[in-house]
């Protein structure tokens, strides 16, 4: 036969009753398993705590790259604007510093030059041919980024003011620019250049 369970009393006066052996191991893992969801809660608040500031921080990347996008969306739109400018006061040499330095240029005639001197040299004779009292802007549409340090930007191009071979003044030319946009040293330039003239609206019956 078994012994009796041995009976485990607190001192006299105590709060509690007298307890088994058997007992007291079931309050011990009681406790014990008290203790380990305990420390388990902590971990994870730790854990949490920890890793809280990175979560923190996508938003505020998120946010930095919406800026620099915004930031050079503008100085995009500022590049074009320093073209048309530029060309509309037929001074080649500030036209062609728009460019890159290796950029290619094809015109709506599919004249093509390679480099901005060769750029340069042909707004110098267009200006001094049909283009000497044109007008032009380009409105930038659309500009998507490939990387941060290229673009693809389209603009709505108008020229006025081109002269026919009688010397007179031809309707306005509408058409598209197509460019291919770099930035190189924190600056954006064209490095790739097309444009494509419209049909001209036919006359009214």
């Amino acid at each position: 036969m078994m012994g009796a369970a041995t009976e485990i009393c607190p001192p006299e006066g105590g709060r509690y009753a007298c307890k088994s052996e058997g007992e007291m191991a079931v309050t011990r893992l009681g406790l014990t398993r008290a203790i380990v969801s305990a420390a388990a809660v902590t971990a994870t608040a730790s854990l949490l705590f920890a890793s809280a500031p990175r979560f923190a921080r996508a938003p505020s990347r998120a946010q930095e790259q919406a800026q620099g996008s915004e930031a050079d969306s503008k100085a995009i739109k500022q590049v074009f604007a320093e073209f048309y400018e530029s060309f509309s006061r037929h001074d080649a040499h500030a036209a062609a510093m728009t460019f890159a330095e290796d950029a290619d240029f094809t015109n709506m005639r599919g004249v093509h030059n390679h480099g901005r001197k060769e750029i340069e040299a042909h707004l110098a004779m267009i200006f001094a041919a049909n283009l000497g009292s044109a007008r032009r802007t380009d409105m930038v549409k659309s500009i998507r980024f490939v990387t941060p340090a290229i673009a693809e930007v389209d603009a709505d191009t108008v020229i006025s003011g081109t002269l026919r071979a009688d010397g007179s003044q031809g309707a306005p030319r509408t058409g598209l620019m197509v460019t291919t946009m770099t930035k190189q040293n924190g600056r954006w330039f064209i490095s790739i250049f097309h444009e494509v003239e419209f049909p001209a609206a036919a006359p009214a019956r």
